[in-house]
Order: C-alpha cells, then structure tokens, then sequence
C-alpha cells in the first residue's frame, strides 16, 4: 500500500553528478531511476505539474493531448476497459482516464511519485477510484491476459537496459488484440546536446552508438541511467516482443506550446522531432 505523507518534501542533499558514456545492466539502471525518481519527484512535480495538469493525459511535451490524439482508441473506446498504465508518475493520465469510465491501474517503479499521486487523488470523490501499484515494469505483478490496453507516457522504456523484457511483461498481461501505445525521447535526439537553444541544433554524438548515458556519483555509482534505441532497433524490439505495429507518431511542436522542458523548446520542436509514439496491437499470429 502506498503511504500519503501529505506532501512533506525531501531535504535530503547529493552532489552534483559527473555523467558519461558507460555499458548499465538492467539491474544497475533499475536501482539507479528508482532512486532518481524517488529523490526528484518533488521537484519535477513543482516544474511540469502545471503543465500536465491533475487529470490530463499528455503524451509528451510537445503536448499531444490524448483527448485529441486518441491513440488509445475512439471516444467512449475504453469505457469499462481495463487499463494499465506503465511508469505512471503522479498518475494524471489514469485519472483523466478513470474520468472517461475506463478502470486504469496506475504503476511506478518510484514510492515518492506515487505518494504525488495520492496527494492530487485516485478517485472522483464517490468512491471510483483505481489502484495505484509500486512495481518494476520488467516484472509486471498481474496475471495474464489481465488488462484490455496499456500505455506508457515517456516511462519504463527508455530507462531499461533490456526493453524486450518490459515489452514481453506487457505483452503477456493484455488481453489478445489489446493495444499498447507509449512514447520516448526521439531516437534523432540521441545525437543532439540536451539543450534548448541553438547549441542544441549540432550534431555531437553517433545516431548508432547504443553506449548508454549514465550519472554517476562520487564513488562510480549509477544515479540515473538512460538508454538509447535507434527508431530501427524500437521497431525490431516490438516484433520480436510479440506486437505489430500500427503507426509511429512524431507530434509536431503547436504554435500555443511557448514552454521550455530540458531539452525541449518551440526553436528545436519546430525544426526536429523530439518525441516518437508507438502504437501496437498484440499480434496473435505469434
């Protein structure tokens, strides 16, 4: 059960981390977010929770509004649907969902970001309100064929040294012909500085060099760790897992996005795309 400490912040102290280019295994880069997370919920929820709002469901920063984009599905597509959401943060997306009539299930790897959620609620003040479950999405806790869709708004994928694992885990707890769609960073931004301004528009790193990124504190210690798959390597790595592809979805940057996100700003966004979608159905020809 997660516990609500009502919004109590850290005050906990780190040096400033040295980053580098060096091989992560999958354990290494589960240890290293879930701390990560856990010690940067409070400030990133400071920073974007505006921007993400309590029950709104944005894909990206780009901000592409499921209300819109209905990757998911239709209107009233998921009503009564069960509904997994993977790397779910504070939760804004299966609250906007759960509003919509589906039964989303909300799971973090990180115990502060989820305390996030319990602070903004999980229900509608009539008792509707969904589950919130700490787990690491490369073993996902529910049986089988449990969920009619999942999705992933800039969550598991990109931390994990071995997305298949994650992919195969969400394979399994859908039902046949379920959708899983989710985003990530787009592979093009892998060569670029994660800057917005116009030093980020030069190219300083290989497209094809998989070496992941990695933060390490004074000791050599791993405290957060991403990981990079090239558009090609994503799109053998949901085959391979079992799914088929529908679509690849780069949101253009709109004219009334005026905000700054690291990386991301309305110079870059309109220049290069930042975010890649995918959207999937479980194949059951395999």
């Amino acid at each position: 059960m997660i516990q609500d400490d009502g919004g109590r912040k850290s005050t906990a102290t780190y040096a400033e981390p040295e980053a580098v280019r060096r091989q992560a295994g999958d354990a290494e880069s589960s240890r290293a977010n879930r701390g990560w997370w856990n010690r940067n919920a409070d400030e990133y929820q400071d920073d974007h929770g505006a921007f993400l709002g309590d029950a709104r469901f944005v894909w990206c920063p780009e901000g592409l509004d499921e209300a819109k984009a209905r990757l998911l599905g239709p209107s009233g597509a998921l009503r009564e649907r069960h509904v997994l959401e993977v790397g779910a943060g504070a939760a804004q997306c299966s609250r906007w969902l759960a509003a919509q009539g589906a039964r989303p299930v909300a799971l973090d790897l990180s115990h502060r970001q989820l305390q996030h959620a319990l602070r903004i609620g999980c229900g509608d003040g009539d008792g509707a309100g969904f589950p919130l479950v700490e787990a690491d999405a490369r073993a996902l806790p529910f049986a089988d064929a449990s969920f009619d869709a999942a999705f992933s708004a800039y969550g598991a994928l990109q931390f994990v040294a071995d997305p298949v694992r994650v992919l195969r885990e969400v394979r399994r707890v859908l039902k046949p012909g379920g959708r899983w769609v989710f985003s990530v960073t787009h592979p093009l931004r892998w060569t670029l500085p994660d800057e917005p301004g116009p030093e980020g528009l030069t190219v300083l790193s290989s497209y094809f060099d998989r070496t992941p990124y990695v933060e390490e504190d004074e000791k050599g210690r791993a405290v957060y760790v991403e990981h990079h798959r090239t558009l090609g390597d994503r799109v053998r790595d949901l085959v391979g897992a079992g799914f088929r592809l529908l679509d690849v979805v780069e949101p253009e940057w709109p004219d009334w996005n005026t905000q700054e996100w690291g990386g991301w700003s309305p110079l870059r966004g309109r220049l290069i795309p930042g975010t890649a979608i995918f959207v999937c159905e479980r194949d059951e020809g395999r």
